[in-house]
């Protein structure tokens, strides 16, 4: 398998384009200089800087106890070669329209091209002004990590037909509002697929099948070092098909660009 780290920097355009030539790309979370380097290296398009770090960094049950300075620490690590760097915003990082725009452009300032938000309609008021002073937006429904206590645990979302048809609602109220980019989190393939198909804006899916514009997984999930006692459907060991982290990295990254991951074992319906 060979480096594509000469491939030309991942810009919000070069995702419209792949959605509008309907090719897949490749995102992968990453928190230090060294494994940016082999994900970019791989050819992966998106780097995300996530507040997993919570979780397979630091040791805790969920991603609330990250900070803007923690997300800052690692965002800032180097590493990058040509990938787009998306970073998340933390919990409460963004309780206020007037606190969201002063951390987003913080995270801006320390190297992001865009900044991901978790929430439905109610985040779109922040988005359109964020999108309005050159800070695109990536979207997070589905399952929202930050609201694991509202929710009440890591379910599948949007099976029942009330959900189903508010999230479609909100997808499109997102990219109306002018985020550039959708992330679902554990939502049926049919859903997925239709969300997909009715936005102009690239959609990232994990746990969301094979019909997402882009697909997402956590670094440690895909080297078989998951945090969790038993891994999610939605993740593959590429590790065990691979002789190194190198070869696992550029395994996932032709996998879902060729539309192999994921497959229908890892697929909700």
């Amino acid at each position: 398998m060979s480096s594509q780290n000469n491939k030309p920097l991942t810009t919000i355009a070069s995702l419209n384009k792949l959605k509008n030539e309907s090719k897949k790309f490749s995102c992968l979370t990453a928190y230090e200089s060294t494994m940016t380097s082999k994900i970019c290296d791989a050819g992966v398009d998106i780097v995300l800087v996530g507040d997993s770090l919570g979780m397979v960094i630091q040791g805790n049950d969920s991603t609330l106890p990250v900070t803007m300075d923690q997300l800052i620490y690692h965002l800032e690590c180097k590493g990058n070669n040509n990938s787009h760097i998306m970073a998340d915003m933390p919990f409460m990082s963004y309780a206020t329209d007037d606190l969201g725009f002063e951390n987003a452009t913080r995270l801006m300032q320390s190297g992001a091209h865009s900044v991901k938000i978790e929430g439905g309609e109610w985040i779109c008021k922040m988005a359109n002004t964020l999108a309005e002073r050159g800070i695109p937006v990536c979207a997070h429904i589905g399952l929202t990590p930050q609201a694991i206590n509202r929710i009440g645990g890591y379910f599948v979302q949007g099976r029942d037909t009330d959900k189903h048809d508010l999230m479609i609602a909100e997808a499109k109220a997102l990219e109306s509002a002018g985020a550039a980019m959708l992330l679902l989190e554990c939502v049926p393939d049919a859903l997925a697929e239709s969300i997909t198909s009715q936005l102009n804006i690239p959609v990232i899916g994990i746990g969301a099948g094979a019909k997402t514009d882009g697909q997402i997984m956590v670094v440690h999930d895909l080297l078989g070092i998951s945090c969790l006692e038993k891994p999610p459907k939605f993740v593959k060991d590429f590790m065990s098909e691979a002789g190194s982290i190198k070869e696992a990295i550029q395994l996932y990254n032709i996998s879902v660009k060729s539309g192999i991951f994921p497959a229908e074992e890892h697929t909700f319906f």
